[in-house]
């Protein structure tokens, strides 16, 4: 068994070039979304003595991706398993400095650079490989796919960036998260049914990102997925399909919905033009006033992500947005509502107070079969969408808008649409989230009332931390939601504190997965846990007085605090 460890470490290595081993020796301990950390944990699970039930699935992964590693890390794992006859060498330890757990300790260095993905390919040349299925599709009557060869003249283009940032949610709250053009949510993209898109997704943050188009009927992931920090990349579709329509963050893996939930997420809407809206057909017109509102909320803890229970939810980025400034209508206006629920957990049921529909098209496409009549709540889970076309009454007053989930409501999701004679329409309101100059964000940053992150501390928990209760010898921390929970625990010396990775997605690598470790940052001592996947745990008795700061491996946002006192 110890030679078998030994051959796991040279294999590791021979995984990696000469500049990724100088880069594993020689750098600064914080690392960013550690691959070769991750093949050392999918090593040491499919070459130990006893291999758990992650090492089988894990096999099944290496052996189904389509990974360009693929080849080489089956080779790696088929050496150290068969290994040369005889030999031994000393065991790699568990842990270091003290600690306890069921793995062998990655080392928690700066991992070697990986080379970004190349940009989409070009049109191929010659005849299409699936030019059949193109030319079915044209004669079926029904809306073609969103596939176009890439670089097909675009008439329009799209750009976004992505990043990790703060925003400002209103009531003195600042939420630090992940954003799409430093605002959550991000742009509102409005196209044309039959449009060819040109969509640019530029990472300006330190970690990889991506984007899922749910407007786009077509291959997404292998041109806007897994975008490396500071890189970009261009997709190009055609819109064919009329609606409402959520993007959102999806780098791969278990990022996916991580990236979701800490904000990354916007409205795209495709407007028909081969059917109509039943309400235009009755008017004879099109809108008087058109409202693009997205709900959405936001947490302050991963745990808390996973679990739904949101801080705050709002309307298009501000607490009570609409209610700081009402929309503005005039008794008799012909309103179009675009409606979205990005969740990402919570269901909506969009009411208007005061209102019944004259008409609802469920996920925004007019066809008859999805035109509704009548009807005073629209009901939609994450991601699901309606247009709403209505009258405002001939009566002044304010018509409340809201989530009939007033759970919801009462953490901010209430708008006013104020109906006044001769008022002054508002032009289309966006369901884009407020974007403040640096300057004002900086002041109000010094004097926010609160600032909630899912996967850092914030305030209340740097002010109000978990303290052991009297008595008790050890502390769980939880590593759920890519979160350390509690964030902030006072303990006293002497105390076992026991991190398990309660996060259930093992496989990918870096930032695509849910594997965590502990690694300190500063504090009276140092030490590093071993990679954890899935229900696997790491302990450390704490003796030394003092405040210990540590953070992820391959989420290196993830923040933690132990006050020993």
């Amino acid at each position: 068994m110890n030679a078998k460890i030994q051959r796991l470490g040279r294999a590791l290595l021979g995984l990696l070039p000469a500049a990724g081993l100088a880069a594993v020796l020689f750098s600064a301990p914080l690392a960013r979304a550690c691959d070769a950390c991750s093949q050392a944990m999918a090593l040491r699970l499919v070459a130990s003595r006893a291999p758990s039930a992650h090492a089988s699935e894990m096999m099944a992964l290496i052996k189904n991706a389509e990974w360009e590693g693929k080849e080489r890390m089956l080779n790696v794992i088929a050496a150290v398993n068969a290994g040369p006859a005889g030999g031994s060498a000393p065991a790699a330890p568990a842990a270091t400095d003290g600690g306890s757990a069921s793995a062998v300790a990655p080392p928690s260095v700066t991992p070697p650079s990986v080379t970004p993905a190349g940009a989409p390919p070009s049109p191929a040349t010659g005849a299409h490989p699936f030019q059949s299925v193109i030319d079915r599709d044209k004669k079926l009557g029904i809306w073609e796919t969103s596939y176009v060869p890439q670089g097909t003249k675009a008439d329009k283009q799209f750009s976004i960036t992505l990043e990790e940032s703060d925003v400002f949610l209103g009531n003195g709250v600042v939420y630090s998260g992940f954003t799409v053009n430093h605002s959550i949510p991000g742009p509102t993209l409005i196209a044309d049914e039959g449009d060819v898109i040109e969509f640019v997704a530029q990472n300006k943050g330190g970690i990889p990102h991506g984007v899922s188009i749910h407007a786009a009927y077509t291959q997404t992931s292998k041109y806007l997925g897994r975008i490396e920090a500071g890189q970009s990349r261009t997709f190009t579709f055609r819109v064919n399909h009329p609606g409402v329509y959520m993007y959102h963050c999806a780098p791969g893996g278990h990022a996916i919905p991580m990236h979701t939930l800490n904000g990354q997420y916007g409205m795209i809407v495709v407007k028909p033009r081969t059917v109509k809206f039943k309400m235009d057909e009755v008017m004879g017109r099109g809108p008087d006033l058109e409202i693009y509102l997205l709900q959405h909320e936001l947490y302050a803890s991963g745990k808390d992500a996973i679990e739904g229970r949101a801080a705050y939810v709002m309307f298009n980025g501000k607490l009570f947005r609409y209610v700081d400034s009402p929309i503005k209508a005039r008794p008799g206006d012909f309103v179009r509502i675009y409606f979205l629920n990005a969740g990402p957990n919570l269901i909506s049921t969009f009411h208007l107070v005061g209102i019944i529909w004259d008409y609802a098209y469920w996920q925004g496409t007019p066809t008859e079969s999805n035109t509704f009549t009548g009807g005073q709540t629209v009901t939609a889970g994450p991601s699901d969408s309606w247009v709403i076309d209505f009258r405002v009454p001939p009566d002044e007053g304010a018509y409340l808008m809201v989530t009939h989930a007033f759970g919801s409501t009462t953490r901010g999701a209430i708008g006013i649409l104020q109906a006044e004679k001769n008022a002054p329409r508002t032009p289309p309101v966006l369901a884009t989230g407020p974007v403040l100059p640096e300057s004002e964000m900086a002041a109000i940053k010094a004097k926010a009332v609160r600032t909630i992150s899912p996967y850092r501390p914030g305030t209340e928990d740097l002010s109000n931390p978990y303290v052991l209760p009297a008595g008790l010898k050890k502390l769980r921390i939880q590593i759920i939601g890519n979160s350390y929970y509690p964030k902030v625990a006072v303990v006293p010396p002497g105390t076992e504190i026991e991190w398990v990775n309660e996060d259930v997605f093992a496989f990918f690598k870096g930032e695509f997965s849910g594997v965590h470790d502990v690694v300190t940052s500063d504090g009276p001592e140092h030490f590093t846990s071993p990679l954890l996947a899935h229900a696997e745990r790491f302990s450390k008795v704490l003796t030394k007085p003092g405040t210990y700061t540590y953070y992820c491996t391959p989420h290196p946002y993830m923040e933690g605090i132990i006050r020993v006192e």
